[in-house]
């Protein structure tokens, strides 16, 4: 395969400039998360029996996945009491009311319930902090019952186990493993920019890659990591259920009955694919054979012209070199 045209630093530049989230912009993130967790803390030791019992940074920004595109953070707040109410809606206007009375110096509309979500807005940034609500019945190990994103219903989940699971991979593969999922979210964007009805969510994307890494794979070339992730999909199908065995026996998972079976490696009870048609299957893996098709066309390409060509059939016209 030739290299002459675009190699691993190639790719490695376009993620800087393109696909990442810039540092300054990431630190910027996180210290408006850590003081609205300050906060939260500060009013908690004023206010011991108050129901909010923590908030943790999560999602992307959180795992060190984040692209460019973020625009806002998502934070999970631990609630526990007997009185908290478990339909959604009801759920979401008790979060915002003690939001509003652990922060007394927003205005009422900067603390807003969504569909799953409340969104909290800073006036001085114009960012907006999503917090999500977990029901917390007081495990130690901080287990609780979230609000899925998906569809409304309550997933047991546990954010520091999640955090911990993607800081193991991460550890393993230094500064890669984050970076090709940054690469493959990039991708996954663009498909679902660009083809109506396509579905490929991040978290699915990121199980994937950790099955990879498991299974030994080199994230410190790019193009053949990218190629290899690729070629998972295609290869298998995505007939192989993936599962983990960091915090459980694999064997414990049921028959789930769904064309894929990406589990949760917190919850065996949760597939996080579970909401997936064999049509929205087969669309990813069609995206997935499309693109390995383009590296592999770009890594024989005689000519810079078409390398870059093949390239942009992966990344878009942003692709440059």
């Amino acid at each position: 395969m030739s290299r002459q045209h675009v190699d691993h630093g190639d790719i490695e530049r376009f993620a800087q400039e393109k696909v990442n989230l810039p540092k300054a912009k990431a630190d910027e993130f996180r210290a408006q998360a850590r003081r609205l967790r300050e906060k939260l803390e500060g009013h908690l030791s004023e206010h011991p029996d108050f129901s909010l019992k923590k908030m943790l940074l999560s999602g992307s920004l959180a795992k060190g996945t984040a692209l460019r595109t973020l625009n806002d953070i998502d934070v999970a707040c631990y609630i526990s009491g007997a009185d908290a109410p478990h339909d959604v809606n009801a759920l979401l206007e008790y979060l915002a009311e003690r939001l509003r009375k652990a922060f007394p110096n927003f205005q009422p509309d900067q603390v807003q319930p969504q569909t799953y979500s409340v969104t909290v807005s800073f006036r001085g940034s114009g960012l907006d902090v999503d917090v999500v609500p977990i029901l917390y019945d007081g495990d130690p190990d901080w287990y609780g019952e979230l609000v899925s994103q998906e569809d409304g219903s309550f997933l047991r989940t546990n954010i520091p186990r999640h955090l911990e699971f993607i800081r193991k991979r991460k550890k393993a593969n230094d500064t890669h493993f984050a970076q090709v999922v940054r690469l493959a979210k990039f991708w996954a964007r663009r498909m679902k920019r660009e083809h109506d009805g396509f579905r490929f969510k991040s978290f699915m994307v990121e199980m994937i890659l950790a099955k990879l890494a498991d299974d030994g794979l080199d994230f410190s070339d790019y193009p053949e990591a990218l190629q290899h992730f690729f070629t998972y999909i295609v290869e298998s199908d995505l007939a192989e259920r993936i599962v983990f065995s960091d915090y459980y026996n694999p064997s414990i998972v049921g028959n789930l009955g769904a064309p894929l079976q990406i589990i949760d490696p917190v919850n065996a009870e949760n597939n996080v694919s579970r909401l997936y048609t064999r049509q929205q299957v087969d669309q990813i893996i069609d995206a997935a054979l499309d693109a390995g098709d383009a590296i592999d066309a770009a890594l024989a390409a005689p000519t810079k012209d078409k390398t870059v060509y093949y390239w942009q059939k992966v990344f878009g016209p942003g692709f440059q070199v």
